[in-house]
């Protein structure tokens, strides 16, 4: 008994059967193309959620697994990408990012537009 020859793609039919897909015939019956769907917005909403218009500036990460050598990564929106290994310098590098927050330029013209 003989198997029937498989298709390359599994699950998919051969190319020969594909047909190109046909835009729907307008409910009027113009022939026009429908475009958009009845009662869906045509326009992007802004985002409904009440914030306080907060975001992240500067991430600091630590990771310290036991019996292992701590790193630090301290990243900030201005530009800032620094990375230390080791225990005196990750934390030279935590009080460094720590300091940033003081000094950065993105922090220093929001705190001084909300005064």
């Amino acid at each position: 008994m003989s198997t029937p020859p498989r298709s390359p793609l599994e699950g998919h039919p051969p190319t020969s059967r594909l047909r190109l897909a046909e835009p729907a015939p307008a409910v009027s019956g113009s022939g026009a193309p429908k475009v958009v769907a009845e009662g869906v917005p045509t326009a992007v909403l802004p985002d409904q959620q009440t914030g306080d218009v907060r975001y992240p500036i500067a991430w600091l990460t630590i990771t310290a697994p036991r019996g292992a050598t701590p790193t630090a990564t301290s990243i900030c929106a201005c530009g800032r990408n620094l990375f230390a290994a080791g225990h005196h310098k990750a934390l030279a590098l935590i009080a460094d990012h720590t300091d940033h927050k003081t000094r950065c330029p993105l922090r220093a013209d929001q705190e001084g537009a909300a005064a």
